[in-house]
């Protein structure tokens, strides 16, 4: 009888005194792909760490290389790392948009050329896997400089050029637009036809058709079927109730954002080309796009981050931008989400102290509050089920309740404009469920939003309007028709 590829007994781990699973058994055989669904916590990413040999824990787990390709289990993270020259990550989150601290980080092609020297591949294999995934134009970009899609898009390109005999993806369409998902699946399936066996951590509902073997992690117990186990997502409204210092923002502005012929370059890269667009009070956008074709650029721009701004005709909540206001008279009207401020968040801060550093916009708690302020984060933490970790840190807790924690930090001020950059990265359908009714709950106090999602069927059913970006280019501006969000 052949041996499993991998081969698991009675594996058992806790995490803060809580059983994540116990007495797990799981078997792979050779040529077996797998889908790993589950609840946001549910040990999903514990799971595969143990595998990849990350974590260390009770019970047997072997794994039996053969073949032709690379011997080793190689995950990748939801988050891409990476370090300046120095071999240091101390980056901050505006270092992105100053072009001379960009100088400290290796280009697209320096990465990508040096690995496939370190894997002894021909210079031509990294070409062909960065036009693959359409970073080659992107080739000379620093890593700052990158999107988060972006970054994603470098961090497969590298899995894939390995070509472990196992790979294991935690959530890989996160952050990436349709055609990039559509890309990543024929790249998976013709690794997987070459002998490359993968489990994918996915609740997206986007697997490869190379994937035939499912199991699902729920409630500490572990189970595996031949058949998908479709999650149907709860169209029934929770009720929320917002705490009362969540009321009508005071903001007496009709144009929130007007940008007049706003023009972004970058060396020869236009990122931004002829943008004219107005957000008006109460109003709510899609902001759309391919990976790295100008979003989180336009974006900056809004939230004050970007220093080009000033070169352009920009005016938020009624005053020209470099008019004399600072970078936190802007930031005092915006709840911002965004993968990047996530990445660059001071590493060592509670969910209490994130919630709390929305007060004063800056990147982790670095002053005391008030009896009242701390009665407002008190207050939403109680509304989005995080009090019980209030003072746990936040890098310790699962994706989805990060991702809660920053949302309460974004509406902590009542600001009259929220920018969503990606926000439900992470989240389970449940999650997503609360996350954009309590959007949809928050956009009825006459707020405006700017969201930026990929997943049209997880969108807040406020968003009236829609912006698309293509190549720098306003390819859509205009109103946004119900059955484009429902499809």
């Amino acid at each position: 009888m052949t041996e499993p590829f991998v081969h698991i007994e009675n594996l058992s781990i806790n995490f803060r005194k809580n059983v994540v699973w116990a007495e797990l058994f799981w078997t792979i055989n050779k040529g077996e792909n797998w889908l790993l669904t589950g609840a946001s916590g549910s040990g999903k990413t514990v799971l595969a760490k143990v595998i990849a040999g990350l974590i260390h824990t009770s019970g047997s787990l072997e794994i039996n290389y053969r073949g032709n390709l690379t011997p080793k289990t190689l995950f990748v993270a939801q988050w891409f790392p990476f370090k300046d020259k120095q071999g240091t990550a101390n980056f901050y989150y505006q270092q992105r948009y100053n072009s001379t601290e960009a100088e400290d980080c290796n280009t697209v092609w320096e990465e990508i050329s040096a690995y496939c020297k370190t894997l002894g591949k021909m210079e031509q294999n990294g070409m062909a896997i960065l036009q693959s995934f359409d970073l080659l134009h992107r080739k000379d970009a620093p890593l700052i400089q990158l999107s988060s899609g972006e970054h994603k898009k470098l961090q497969l390109s590298k899995a894939l050029l390995l070509q472990p005999q196992l790979l294991i993806l935690d959530n890989p369409y996160t952050g990436l637009d349709a055609q990039t998902r559509q890309n990543l699946n024929t790249l998976i399936n013709q690794a997987c036809a070459g002998g490359m066996q993968l489990i994918l951590i996915s609740n997206d509902g986007n697997e490869p058709s190379c994937i035939r073997h499912f199991a699902k992690l729920a409630n500490g117990k572990f189970s595996t079927s031949l058949t998908r186990d479709v999650e149907i997502p709860n169209a029934v409204k929770a009720n929320i109730t917002l705490p009362a210092f969540l009321n009508t923002p005071l903001f007496e502005n009709q144009e929130l954002v007007k940008l007049t012929n706003v023009n972004i370059q970058y060396g020869e890269k236009i990122v931004l080309n002829h943008i004219n667009w107005t957000v008006k009070k109460g109003e709510k956008w899609l902001l759309q796009g391919p990976n790295g074709y100008g979003k989180s650029t336009l974006l900056s721009l809004l939230t004050g981050d970007n220093p080009q701004a000033y070169a352009n005709e920009i005016y938020l909540f009624g005053k020209r931008r470099g008019s004399g206001e600072s970078i936190w008279d802007i930031k005092k009207n915006i709840g911002f989400i965004s993968p990047e401020l996530q990445w660059f968040f001071e590493p060592a801060s509670t969910v209490f102290q994130t919630i709390a550093s929305g007060f004063f916009d800056t990147a982790g708690l670095f002053r005391k509050v008030s009896a009242e302020q701390n009665q407002k984060v008190i207050q939403l933490m109680e509304l989005l089920d995080l009090a019980a970790e209030e003072h746990s840190l936040l890098t310790q807790l699962p994706l989805g309740k990060q991702r809660l924690a920053f949302l309460a930090r974004a509406i902590i001020k009542n600001p009259p404009l929220l920018i969503l950059d990606e926000p439900c990265q992470g989240l389970d359908q449940q999650q997503t469920n609360l996350f954009n009714n309590l959007v949809d709950v928050l956009c009825t106090t006459n707020r405006s939003l700017i969201y930026v999602g990929h997943f049209e069927n997880r969108l807040p059913g406020c968003i009236e309007h829609r912006l698309s970006l293509n190549n720098g280019v306003a390819t859509n501006i205009g109103q946004l028709l119900e059955q484009e969000i429902t499809t």
